[in-house]
């Protein structure tokens, strides 16, 4: 089939290299100069089984209202004259219920254990094929940790569940937190304990994806950058084509036997003149990126601070800091306490970190769902599927999401389950 994949994010880039490696002749359709240059630029750079909670949990209400007035909150909702806000704060007030909690968490594990196979196999396919792919990966783990006793042992049911469903994510005391991460052992941070997950894995998304996107254009990919997708053309309930606008040419209309959206927090946009409302709001997530001196004191095991809502994960010769979220609609204003509030608790837990220059603050818009499941499978519209509203797991889940778009499209069963849609 001829098929248009709307988007070359991390998402979009995998779901154009699986479903050409089906067969399917792929056209990426991407406004920017290059691939992954938006929400997966700087992002916290973890593959990360791990991070299956959900933001939406029965633990998370008392600590939104603790958070009220903080500007440096890890979750900070900004109140807009928005319906769109409105609509999705009430379906995510309904995801805290314990049950639904579980089922999410459940759904997760397995999408993301089946992703984090897919990209280990794609990895050992392009190192066989002598061009491995070079996106500063490391596989030394995941360790969470904790310094409110509390927070620790709510983390401890969290890592429970998790292993009920397979992952292998373990607790251990403070000592053994130190022994895993020797830089923790200059930190100010009063570790209580920590959950270590050794199968993750951390790298760096916008090289991955960039360097992806390479490999799939010299397999036939044909990536159409600096292109915009203004609008959908859909006659009797199916898509008919899409209207696209370049720089400086005229309107141009493309037609394909199928498309997929993986615009990320934009995917709705499209939708919406359409008819079809989907369950995703940007959620804005912000990074520091920290040019590394020699003897630099950073870790090499990528730590999340689970209080803090924050990731640290050591792109060779840099230290990337990422993490909180922030519900302030399309807005992408860098907001300057947030991006202190991340070199403040950098520099609690590193105290001895060298720089070799000065940190490189980012922010982009994650597509959240209020379950953090993805939408993933084919939409009311005929010929139009969806791969987005990955939330803050988009490279985690993007190389499974990515081939069971690629089963669903050439009429196979995909693994696991599927098709994640909204409910």
């Amino acid at each position: 089939m001829r098929i248009a994949v709307l988007g070359a994010g991390v998402v979009g880039t995998t779901s154009a290299w699986y479903l050409a490696r089906a067969g399917h002749q792929v056209t990426v359709i991407e406004r920017q100069p290059v691939a992954g240059n938006e929400t997966s630029f700087a992002n916290g750079g973890q593959i990360s089984v791990s991070h299956a909670e959900p933001w939406a949990n029965p633990h998370v209400l008392p600590r939104v209202l603790k958070w009220l007035g903080r500007e440096d909150a890890p979750l900070l909702w900004r109140w807009r004259a928005d319906p769109e806000q409105l609509a999705w704060g009430l379906q995510f007030l309904r995801e805290c219920l314990p049950g639904r909690t579980r089922a999410n968490i459940a759904a997760i594990v397995a999408l993301a254990l089946y992703s984090r196979r897919c990209l280990q196999e794609l990895r050992q396919d392009f190192n066989a094929s002598g061009q491995p792919l070079a996106y500063d990966h490391l596989q030394r783990g995941i360790l969470h940790i904790y310094s409110d006793p509390a927070e620790f042992e709510l983390a401890q049911r969290a890592a429970a569940t998790m292993r009920s469903f397979g992952l292998d994510r373990h607790t251990v005391d403070a000592a053994e937190c130190r022994k895993i991460e020797p830089a923790l052992a200059a930190s100010e941070l009063p570790l209580v304990g920590g959950d270590y997950t050794a199968s993750d894995e951390s790298g760096d998304a916008h090289r991955f994806t960039r360097a992806l996107a390479e490999r799939a254009a010299a397999a036939g990919v044909v990536f159409r950058y600096e292109t915009r997708v203004d609008r959908i053309e859909v006659v009797a309930g199916e898509v008919q084509g899409v209207w696209l606008q370049a720089a400086g040419a005229p309107a141009e209309y493309l037609q394909a036997d199928a498309y997929v959206l993986a615009l990320g927090s934009y995917s709705p946009q499209l939708l919406k003149p359409l008819g079809l409302r989907l369950p995703v709001y940007p959620a804005k997530g912000y990074s520091a990126t920290l040019p590394l001196a020699s003897g630099d004191g950073a870790p090499t095991v990528s730590l999340t601070d689970d209080e803090r809502k924050l990731v640290f994960s050591r792109l060779g010769d840099r230290l990337r800091v990422a993490g909180t979220a922030e519900f302030n609609g399309y807005n992408l204003e860098l907001n300057p306490v947030r991006c202190q509030s991340l070199w403040t608790r950098t520099r609690q837990i590193f105290p001895q970190l060298q720089l070799a220059g000065e940190a490189q603050f980012w922010c982009g818009l994650r597509p959240a769902t209020p379950s953090n499941l993805p939408l993933i499978g084919r939409t009311p519209l005929r010929r139009l599927w969806l791969n987005t509203g990955h939330g803050t797991l988009g490279w985690t889940m993007s190389c499974g999401s990515a081939a069971a778009l690629a089963d669903l499209l050439s009429g196979r069963q995909p693994e696991p389950v599927f098709p994640f849609l909204p409910r």
